[in-house]
């Protein structure tokens, strides 16, 4: 009993403590007993520790937040991603009558583990995305030769004369035919077999009033001895449109039009293309 009395008086003895100011101010002395310096020091371990126990917590809480972001933006990019895919899928639909290369959508037989992998759902989109483009392309490819390609009769009339070698009407002599001429009477239209730029609209000592149009794709069509040219050098002219009327230009025996095909530089018999495209 004792000793425990003689540390309880310990406890409660004074110290001073001194506050020395860099100034000419007097210095502070501050009396307190070592039982209370003790419960100060005490209680700032305390608050340390507890200050540090929030700081892990907001540590913890700032980690969290970061994480259901990157999850939220994940799940926001899906949805982008998902919503092209539909978008896209409507197209084709619309244009299946064109047909494509490989299918557009392969299932993926994944175990599933019960949990949600936002990255490989992600990579099987940018996947079925980067096909249908593929197939989208190839479709507007196929879309783009189709309108180049000269389908159907520049005007309706009986062929007087094919393609290939042939006595020429006037002089007689052995020649090639480059076109067809197809018999019509003055004054009917003349179409565009296909899609195309006017490259010659003009007048030819032999062809009278001609006029040659670039499809792309290596085609080229020539509408010749029409009696007068409605469209000018350098028009856009779209299939079907009219590009004048039938005549008697130049040297012939009697009203026709001489229609000519070429792919890649080189004629090719027309009558291969005059069916109208199904």
């Amino acid at each position: 009993m004792e000793k425990l009395g003689l540390l309880f008086k310990k406890g409660f003895t004074s110290v001073t403590i001194m506050v020395v100011p860099h100034s000419k101010s007097k210095p502070v002395k501050v009396k307190v007993s070592i039982a209370a310096l003790l419960s100060c020091f005490l209680l700032a371990v305390i608050g340390a520790g507890y200050v540090i126990s929030v700081g892990v917590k907001t540590v913890e809480y700032n980690g969290m937040r970061r994480k259901l972001s990157y999850f939220s933006s994940q799940f926001s990019d899906l949805k982008i991603l998902l919503s092209s895919l539909k978008q896209t899928d409507k197209d084709l639909a619309r244009l299946v009558s064109y047909k494509s290369k490989k299918a557009i959508l392969e299932e993926v037989n994944e175990p599933n583990s019960g949990a949600l992998n936002i990255e490989l759902l992600k990579k099987q989109v940018d996947e079925t995305i980067r096909s249908v483009g593929e197939i989208r392309q190839y479709i507007e490819e196929q879309r783009d030769l189709y309108r180049a390609t000269p389908t159907g009769w520049p005007l309706t009339g009986p062929i007087n004369s094919g393609f290939g070698s042939r006595e020429h009407p006037i002089s007689g002599n052995q020649l090639f035919h480059t076109g067809i001429d197809i018999g019509a009477s003055i004054g009917t239209p003349v179409k565009a077999t296909a899609d195309g730029i006017v490259s010659f609209s003009n007048w030819h000592n032999d062809s009278g009033y001609i006029i040659t149009l670039e499809h792309g794709h290596g085609f080229t069509s020539v509408y010749a001895h029409n009696k007068v040219n409605y469209v000018r050098l350098g028009q856009k002219v779209k299939r079907g449109e009219v590009i004048a009327i039938s005549g008697s230009t130049g040297a012939t025996t009697g009203p026709h039009l001489h229609y000519e095909v070429w792919k890649n530089g080189r004629p090719v018999n027309p009558a291969t293309f005059l069916k109208e495209a199904s």
